[in-house]
Protein backbone atom coordinates (compact mmCIF):
# COMPACT_ATOMS: atom_id res chain seq x y z
CA UNK A 1 0.00 0.00 0.00
CA UNK A 2 1.36 3.45 -0.94
CA UNK A 3 2.08 5.85 1.92
CA UNK A 4 1.20 9.55 1.85
CA UNK A 5 1.75 12.24 4.48
CA UNK A 6 -0.42 15.36 4.57
CA UNK A 7 0.62 18.57 6.32
CA UNK A 8 -2.31 20.95 6.54
CA UNK A 9 -5.54 22.27 7.95
CA UNK A 10 -8.40 20.60 9.78
CA UNK A 11 -11.70 22.52 9.81
CA UNK A 12 -15.35 22.08 10.59
CA UNK A 13 -17.35 23.14 7.52
CA UNK A 14 -20.67 24.94 7.96
CA UNK A 15 -22.30 24.49 4.54
CA UNK A 16 -25.45 26.27 3.37
CA UNK A 17 -27.12 26.13 -0.02
CA UNK A 18 -28.44 29.50 -1.19
CA UNK A 19 -30.14 30.95 -4.28
CA UNK A 20 -27.38 33.60 -4.42
CA UNK A 21 -24.84 35.28 -2.15
CA UNK A 22 -26.28 37.88 0.24
CA UNK A 23 -25.17 41.47 -0.12
CA UNK A 24 -23.72 43.36 2.84
CA UNK A 25 -26.41 44.05 5.45
CA UNK A 26 -28.91 41.63 3.91
CA UNK A 27 -30.57 38.64 5.57
CA UNK A 28 -31.26 35.99 2.92
CA UNK A 29 -33.54 32.98 3.28
CA UNK A 30 -31.48 29.89 2.37
CA UNK A 31 -30.89 26.24 3.12
CA UNK A 32 -30.56 23.31 3.47
CA UNK A 33 -27.64 23.39 5.91
CA UNK A 34 -25.11 20.70 6.88
CA UNK A 35 -22.14 20.53 9.24
CA UNK A 36 -19.30 18.47 7.77
CA UNK A 37 -15.64 17.66 8.40
CA UNK A 38 -13.35 19.76 6.22
CA UNK A 39 -10.12 21.71 5.88
CA UNK A 40 -7.99 21.33 2.78
CA UNK A 41 -5.40 19.21 4.55
CA UNK A 42 -7.92 16.88 6.16
CA UNK A 43 -9.94 16.67 2.94
CA UNK A 44 -6.89 15.58 0.98
CA UNK A 45 -5.97 13.07 3.67
CA UNK A 46 -9.45 11.52 3.67
CA UNK A 47 -9.61 11.48 -0.13
CA UNK A 48 -6.23 9.73 -0.37
CA UNK A 49 -7.29 7.15 2.23
CA UNK A 50 -10.54 6.41 0.40
CA UNK A 51 -8.58 6.02 -2.83
CA UNK A 52 -6.42 3.32 -1.26
CA UNK A 53 -3.39 4.97 0.37
CA UNK A 54 -2.05 4.68 3.91
CA UNK A 55 -2.16 8.28 5.18
CA UNK A 56 -0.57 10.18 8.06
CA UNK A 57 -1.95 13.60 9.04
CA UNK A 58 0.10 16.46 10.52
CA UNK A 59 -2.08 19.28 11.86
CA UNK A 60 -3.73 20.95 14.85
CA UNK A 61 -7.25 21.22 16.25
CA UNK A 62 -8.61 23.12 19.25
CA UNK A 63 -9.68 21.62 22.57
CA UNK A 64 -13.35 22.07 21.70
CA UNK A 65 -16.16 19.80 20.53
CA UNK A 66 -15.32 20.37 16.87
CA UNK A 67 -11.73 19.26 17.43
CA UNK A 68 -12.74 16.00 19.08
CA UNK A 69 -15.27 15.23 16.37
CA UNK A 70 -12.80 15.92 13.57
CA UNK A 71 -10.09 13.75 15.12
CA UNK A 72 -12.56 10.89 15.50
CA UNK A 73 -13.70 11.28 11.89
CA UNK A 74 -10.11 10.99 10.64
CA UNK A 75 -9.47 7.94 12.81
CA UNK A 76 -12.58 6.29 11.39
CA UNK A 77 -11.13 6.77 7.89
CA UNK A 78 -8.04 4.82 8.96
CA UNK A 79 -5.78 7.89 8.98
CA UNK A 80 -2.82 7.99 11.38
CA UNK A 81 -3.50 10.91 13.75
CA UNK A 82 -0.67 10.66 16.28
CA UNK A 83 0.65 13.95 14.86
CA UNK A 84 -2.75 15.68 14.85
CA UNK A 85 -2.09 17.86 17.89
CA UNK A 86 -4.51 19.65 20.26
CA UNK A 87 -4.00 23.36 21.00
CA UNK A 88 -5.25 24.12 24.51
CA UNK A 89 -7.41 27.23 24.72
CA UNK A 90 -7.76 27.55 20.94
CA UNK A 91 -10.79 27.04 18.74
CA UNK A 92 -10.75 24.52 15.92
CA UNK A 93 -10.68 25.98 12.42
CA UNK A 94 -14.07 26.72 10.85
CA UNK A 95 -15.11 27.33 7.23
CA UNK A 96 -18.40 29.03 6.38
CA UNK A 97 -19.46 27.86 2.92
CA UNK A 98 -22.24 29.19 0.68
CA UNK A 99 -23.18 26.90 -2.21
CA UNK A 100 -24.88 28.64 -5.15
CA UNK A 101 -25.86 26.62 -8.24
CA UNK A 102 -23.16 24.02 -7.59
CA UNK A 103 -20.35 26.52 -7.02
CA UNK A 104 -19.17 27.88 -3.67
CA UNK A 105 -17.88 30.89 -1.75
CA UNK A 106 -15.88 30.23 1.43
CA UNK A 107 -14.70 32.25 4.44
CA UNK A 108 -12.27 30.62 6.90
CA UNK A 109 -11.47 31.26 10.58
CA UNK A 110 -8.17 29.34 10.96
CA UNK A 111 -8.20 28.79 14.73
CA UNK A 112 -5.68 26.11 15.72
CA UNK A 113 -4.48 25.71 12.12
CA UNK A 114 -2.57 28.98 12.54
CA UNK A 115 -0.63 27.40 15.44
CA UNK A 116 0.85 24.49 13.47
CA UNK A 117 4.60 25.13 13.73
CA UNK A 118 7.77 24.04 11.92
CA UNK A 119 8.77 22.09 15.04
CA UNK A 120 5.45 20.21 14.88
CA UNK A 121 6.39 19.09 11.39
CA UNK A 122 9.93 18.13 12.41
CA UNK A 123 8.51 16.03 15.23
CA UNK A 124 6.48 14.15 12.61
CA UNK A 125 9.63 13.09 10.71
CA UNK A 126 8.87 9.34 11.15
CA UNK A 127 5.79 9.79 8.94
CA UNK A 128 8.02 11.00 6.10
CA UNK A 129 10.57 8.19 6.36
CA UNK A 130 8.63 5.65 4.29
CA UNK A 131 6.23 7.98 2.45
CA UNK A 132 6.03 8.24 -1.34
CA UNK A 133 4.33 11.65 -1.53
CA UNK A 134 3.82 14.62 0.81
CA UNK A 135 0.90 16.99 0.30
CA UNK A 136 0.86 20.66 1.34
CA UNK A 137 -1.63 23.54 1.10
CA UNK A 138 -1.61 27.13 2.43
CA UNK A 139 -4.20 27.05 5.22
CA UNK A 140 -1.36 26.68 7.76
CA UNK A 141 1.57 29.11 8.32
CA UNK A 142 3.96 29.48 5.36
CA UNK A 143 7.02 28.76 7.52
CA UNK A 144 5.43 25.44 8.47
CA UNK A 145 4.84 24.54 4.84
CA UNK A 146 8.45 25.41 4.05
CA UNK A 147 9.76 23.20 6.86
CA UNK A 148 7.60 20.33 5.63
CA UNK A 149 8.93 20.73 2.10
CA UNK A 150 12.50 20.74 3.42
CA UNK A 151 11.88 17.59 5.44
CA UNK A 152 10.26 15.82 2.49
CA UNK A 153 13.19 16.67 0.24
CA UNK A 154 15.64 15.38 2.86
CA UNK A 155 13.72 12.10 3.01
CA UNK A 156 13.45 11.75 -0.78
CA UNK A 157 9.66 12.18 -0.74
CA UNK A 158 7.88 13.67 -3.76
CA UNK A 159 6.28 17.01 -2.85
CA UNK A 160 2.92 18.30 -4.07
CA UNK A 161 1.88 21.87 -3.27
CA UNK A 162 -1.71 23.04 -3.71
CA UNK A 163 -1.29 26.84 -3.27
CA UNK A 164 -4.70 27.57 -1.76
CA UNK A 165 -5.72 29.97 -0.43
CA UNK A 166 -3.21 32.02 -2.40
CA UNK A 167 -0.33 33.78 -0.67
CA UNK A 168 3.07 34.90 -1.95
CA UNK A 169 5.56 32.03 -2.14
CA UNK A 170 9.29 32.17 -1.52
CA UNK A 171 11.82 30.94 -4.06
CA UNK A 172 12.79 28.12 -1.70
CA UNK A 173 9.21 26.88 -1.50
CA UNK A 174 9.02 26.75 -5.30
CA UNK A 175 12.34 24.97 -5.79
CA UNK A 176 11.30 22.34 -3.21
CA UNK A 177 7.98 21.70 -5.01
CA UNK A 178 7.97 18.75 -7.39
CA UNK A 179 4.36 19.24 -8.49
CA UNK A 180 2.60 22.63 -8.31
CA UNK A 181 -1.22 22.32 -8.42
CA UNK A 182 -3.04 25.70 -8.56
CA UNK A 183 -6.42 26.43 -10.04
CA UNK A 184 -6.75 29.05 -12.77
CA UNK A 185 -7.25 31.92 -10.33
CA UNK A 186 -4.28 30.93 -8.15
CA UNK A 187 -2.02 30.56 -11.18
CA UNK A 188 -3.01 34.05 -12.35
CA UNK A 189 -2.34 35.43 -8.87
CA UNK A 190 1.07 33.79 -8.92
CA UNK A 191 2.10 34.81 -12.44
CA UNK A 192 0.18 38.02 -13.16
CA UNK A 193 -1.30 36.56 -16.34
CA UNK A 194 -4.49 34.62 -17.14
CA UNK A 195 -2.72 32.77 -19.96
CA UNK A 196 -2.27 29.21 -18.67
CA UNK A 197 0.84 28.45 -20.69
CA UNK A 198 2.61 31.67 -19.69
CA UNK A 199 1.59 31.19 -16.07
CA UNK A 200 2.86 27.62 -16.03
CA UNK A 201 6.08 28.70 -17.71
CA UNK A 202 6.62 31.28 -14.97
CA UNK A 203 6.28 28.56 -12.32
CA UNK A 204 8.62 26.19 -14.17
CA UNK A 205 11.18 28.98 -14.62
CA UNK A 206 11.13 29.58 -10.86
CA UNK A 207 11.98 26.00 -10.04
CA UNK A 208 8.89 23.80 -9.70
CA UNK A 209 9.17 20.38 -11.29
CA UNK A 210 5.83 20.31 -13.12
CA UNK A 211 2.54 22.22 -13.08
CA UNK A 212 -1.03 20.92 -13.08
CA UNK A 213 -3.75 23.56 -13.37
CA UNK A 214 -7.30 22.63 -12.35
CA UNK A 215 -10.07 24.30 -14.34
CA UNK A 216 -13.40 22.98 -13.08
CA UNK A 217 -15.68 21.85 -15.89
CA UNK A 218 -12.83 22.40 -18.35
CA UNK A 219 -10.77 19.68 -16.69
CA UNK A 220 -7.07 20.00 -15.99
CA UNK A 221 -3.87 20.97 -17.78
CA UNK A 222 -0.43 19.45 -17.26
CA UNK A 223 2.71 21.39 -18.11
CA UNK A 224 6.19 19.87 -17.93
CA UNK A 225 9.44 20.36 -19.78
CA UNK A 226 10.32 17.60 -22.23
CA UNK A 227 13.97 18.62 -22.59
CA UNK A 228 16.51 21.05 -21.22
CA UNK A 229 15.69 24.60 -22.30
CA UNK A 230 12.54 23.51 -24.14
CA UNK A 231 9.18 25.20 -23.80
CA UNK A 232 6.82 23.02 -21.73
CA UNK A 233 4.68 20.31 -23.28
CA UNK A 234 0.97 20.70 -22.61
CA UNK A 235 -1.52 17.95 -21.87
CA UNK A 236 -5.22 18.84 -21.58
CA UNK A 237 -7.63 16.33 -20.04
CA UNK A 238 -11.39 16.91 -20.10
CA UNK A 239 -13.38 15.69 -17.09
CA UNK A 240 -16.31 13.26 -17.18
CA UNK A 241 -19.59 15.03 -17.85
CA UNK A 242 -21.71 15.33 -14.73
CA UNK A 243 -24.43 17.50 -13.22
CA UNK A 244 -22.69 19.21 -10.30
CA UNK A 245 -24.44 19.50 -6.92
CA UNK A 246 -21.59 21.14 -4.96
CA UNK A 247 -17.97 21.67 -6.02
CA UNK A 248 -16.70 21.91 -2.42
CA UNK A 249 -13.92 19.36 -1.99
CA UNK A 250 -13.48 18.69 -5.72
CA UNK A 251 -10.03 20.26 -5.85
CA UNK A 252 -8.94 18.31 -2.79
CA UNK A 253 -10.17 15.04 -4.32
CA UNK A 254 -8.21 15.90 -7.46
CA UNK A 255 -4.96 16.56 -5.57
CA UNK A 256 -5.31 13.39 -3.51
CA UNK A 257 -5.93 11.32 -6.65
CA UNK A 258 -2.78 12.79 -8.20
CA UNK A 259 -0.75 11.78 -5.14
CA UNK A 260 -2.19 8.27 -4.94
CA UNK A 261 -1.53 7.56 -8.62
CA UNK A 262 2.03 8.88 -8.44
CA UNK A 263 2.71 7.01 -5.19
CA UNK A 264 1.63 3.82 -6.94
CA UNK A 265 4.09 4.45 -9.77
CA UNK A 266 1.72 5.96 -12.32
CA UNK A 267 2.70 8.67 -14.80
CA UNK A 268 1.75 12.33 -14.47
CA UNK A 269 -0.71 11.94 -17.34
CA UNK A 270 -2.35 8.96 -15.64
CA UNK A 271 -2.45 10.90 -12.37
CA UNK A 272 -4.18 13.90 -13.98
CA UNK A 273 -6.77 11.69 -15.66
CA UNK A 274 -7.55 9.91 -12.39
CA UNK A 275 -7.68 13.30 -10.68
CA UNK A 276 -10.35 14.60 -13.07
CA UNK A 277 -12.47 11.57 -12.27
CA UNK A 278 -12.07 12.02 -8.52
CA UNK A 279 -12.86 15.74 -8.76
CA UNK A 280 -15.98 15.06 -10.81
CA UNK A 281 -17.19 12.44 -8.33
CA UNK A 282 -16.78 14.93 -5.48
CA UNK A 283 -19.20 17.32 -7.19
CA UNK A 284 -22.06 14.82 -6.99
CA UNK A 285 -22.76 15.24 -3.25
CA UNK A 286 -23.07 18.17 -0.84
CA UNK A 287 -20.16 19.01 1.48
CA UNK A 288 -16.41 18.44 1.44
CA UNK A 289 -15.53 15.15 3.13
CA UNK A 290 -18.99 13.60 2.65
CA UNK A 291 -18.52 14.03 -1.11
CA UNK A 292 -15.02 12.52 -1.37
CA UNK A 293 -15.22 9.36 -3.48
CA UNK A 294 -13.92 5.86 -3.01
CA UNK A 295 -11.69 4.32 -5.64
CA UNK A 296 -14.35 2.16 -7.26
CA UNK A 297 -16.60 5.20 -7.81
CA UNK A 298 -13.85 7.05 -9.66
CA UNK A 299 -12.90 4.04 -11.77
CA UNK A 300 -16.53 3.43 -12.69
CA UNK A 301 -17.08 7.07 -13.70
CA UNK A 302 -13.94 7.10 -15.84
CA UNK A 303 -14.99 3.90 -17.61
CA UNK A 304 -18.44 5.37 -18.32
CA UNK A 305 -17.11 8.72 -19.56
CA UNK A 306 -13.41 8.74 -20.48
CA UNK A 307 -11.71 12.14 -20.71
CA UNK A 308 -10.14 13.25 -23.97
CA UNK A 309 -6.37 13.75 -24.00
CA UNK A 310 -4.19 15.61 -26.45
CA UNK A 311 -0.49 16.43 -26.34
CA UNK A 312 0.38 19.75 -27.92
CA UNK A 313 3.69 21.46 -28.32
CA UNK A 314 4.05 24.74 -26.44
CA UNK A 315 3.63 27.76 -28.65
CA UNK A 316 1.47 25.99 -31.27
Amino acid sequence: MSRIVVVGSVNMDLVMQAPRLPVLGETLAAGPFVTASGGKGANQAVAAARLGASVGMVGRVGDDAFGGALRLALEQEGIHVEHLLVSSGSSTGVASIFVVEGDNAIAIAPGANALLSPSDVRNAAPLFSDASCALFQLEVPPETVLEGLRLAREKGVRTILNPAPWTTLSEEVLTLTDLFVPNRIELAQFSGTEDLLEGALAALDRGVGAVVVTAGKDGAFLFERVGYGERPAHLAIAPPRITAVDSTGAGDAFVAALAVTLAEGGSLAEAVRFGTGAGACACLRLGAQPSLPRREEVERLLVDAAGETAWTSAGK
